[in-house]
């Protein structure tokens, strides 16, 4: 559908004219489908925390029929970007990238503070594109931890400077390294067995510093199911919190680096074990579809990307799995916070919950309400935290009540988000937060 023939006084409308699709804002049939999905209308009732609200809201903006304000602004900065709208929608609405675009647009407009603006540059320009500055901040964390200065910063009360959430974070922060996937396996490792195919990590940004082992598991659990596995050292951060922050320019510079260095390779496919990952990397060929000189190259590479979980349970020969610890009279009982991304984008729920069951002597149980967002959402547990903790709240009441004791996750955001919860809600001592291929590799016969 052509874009309405109108001249916007204000700034913003103008430039959300310009950026957002309108034929998926004249998709929606504003049904009501997605209002039972959406979990930040679910907490308030609220039309406009809901994904038609939201879409009403940008759709006026461009239609001329309101000018966006900072509640307008407000609106678009509290969705979750769960997207859990897309699978109820029957229109099949895409509203992961309206969204995307109207933060873009936003972004283009927006009047930060100094401190802000600094820190936004640091972050998405200085930071996460640069491997070898992420492996300082690595080991910076790894010296704060065992130098004895974390012990010595909360017994002086310095920690009390901080806001309540981002202490809370700090009491959760995992053993992070600056000797990534790379560092500790090299560029190749070879598949056990006859190769099955050949494919190739993604090892992202914070997974890499902050879960290290988690990436070596990966590449370990895969070898030992066949699989040849090549980890190209010069790829670069996926751009998925860029492009949920308004920085959709640099998302797509990530997408071009990450597209030439993963074409040049023969491989089958591109792995990822992070949801948040994965749902930007299979959408690469959205991103560039406007880049004529990037777009075949980026088709193939989304065609490619794969969850860990999914190429296991579909291709894989897998090993064994048992937890030793365990009885069948007795089992371990465990159950699964699904990652919204690999959910709703990648479409890989069943895939975890079928390599959790084959192993011996455990019991799955579904957690009540387990595709509803925890509060991660990428950093929204840092810029929204009152959301964030309620939505936290609620899913630790459904995981308390499985009486598991191993809670498992595919996602690094939700991984320190439910470590969070455990914490916060005083049951960390019985329910252990773990990232399924940890909890897969560690039950493996072919573990060495």
């Amino acid at each position: 559908m052509k874009k309405p023939n109108i001249t916007h006084d204000n700034p913003l409308s103008r430039t959300l004219l310009a950026k957002l699709d309108y034929d998926q804002l004249t998709n929606c049939m504003r049904c009501g489908f997605c209002l039972p999905a959406c979990p930040t209308f679910k907490e308030t009732g609220v039309e406009p925390e809901s994904p038609r609200g939201r879409i009403a809201l940008m759709k006026a903006a461009v239609d001329g029929l309101m000018t966006p304000d900072q509640a307008f602004r407000d609106q678009m900065s509290h969705c979750l970007g769960c997207r859990a709208c897309e699978p109820a929608c029957p229109a099949d609405v895409k509203y992961g990238q309206l969204i995307e675009q109207t933060r873009d647009a936003i972004e283009d407009h927006a009047e930060h503070s100094v401190p802000v603006k600094g820190l936004r540059k640091l972050m998405f320009n200085g930071l996460f594109p640069h491997r070898n500055r992420l492996k300082w901040v690595g080991r910076a964390l790894s010296a704060y931890r065992k130098s004895g200065l974390q012990r010595l910063a909360r017994g002086t009360g310095v920690m009390k400077l901080f806001p309540k959430h981002i202490r809370e974070m700090e009491r959760i922060l995992p053993a992070a390294t600056g000797r990534g996937v790379v560092e500790q396996l090299g560029t190749f490792y070879p598949a056990q067995g006859v190769p099955i195919a050949r494919v190739a990590l993604f090892r992202g940004c914070v997974m890499d510093v902050l879960f290290a082992g988690t990436n070596v598991n990966t590449v370990k659990l895969l070898s030992a199911a066949g699989f040849e596995v090549v980890i190209p050292n010069d790829q670069t951060c996926c751009g998925a919190l860029h492009a949920h922050s308004g920085e959709l320019e640099s998302a797509r510079g990530l997408a071009r680096t990450n597209v030439g260095i993963f074409r040049k390779l023969d491989v089958d496919y591109i792995v990822t074990n992070a949801g948040g990952c994965g749902a930007a990397l299979v959408e690469y060929d959205h991103l560039l579809s406007e880049d004529a000189s990037a777009r075949t190259d980026a088709n193939w590479f989304a065609g490619r990307v794969i969850d860990v979980s999914e190429l296991l349970a579909t291709k894989g020969r897998l090993p064994a799995f048992a937890d030793e610890a365990a009885t069948a009279a007795d089992p371990v009982v465990i159950t699964y916070q699904d990652s919204c991304h690999l959910r709703n984008v990648m479409k890989s729920g069943s895939a975890p919950r079928k390599l959790m069951k084959q192993v011996a002597n455990v019991a799955f149980k579904e957690m009540k309400e387990a595709d509803r967002c925890c509060g991660s959402a990428g950093i929204y547990n840092v810029t929204q935290p009152e959301m964030a903790g309620q939505l936290l709240d609620h899913k630790m009441v459904h995981a308390e009540a499985t009486q598991a004791e191993y809670l498992l996750t595919s996602n690094p955001g939700c991984l320190l988000q439910m470590k969070l919860g455990a914490e916060r809600h005083g049951v960390s001592d019985r329910m252990k937060v773990m990232h399924v291929v940890d909890f897969l590799y560690e039950r493996s016969a072919k573990n060495g």
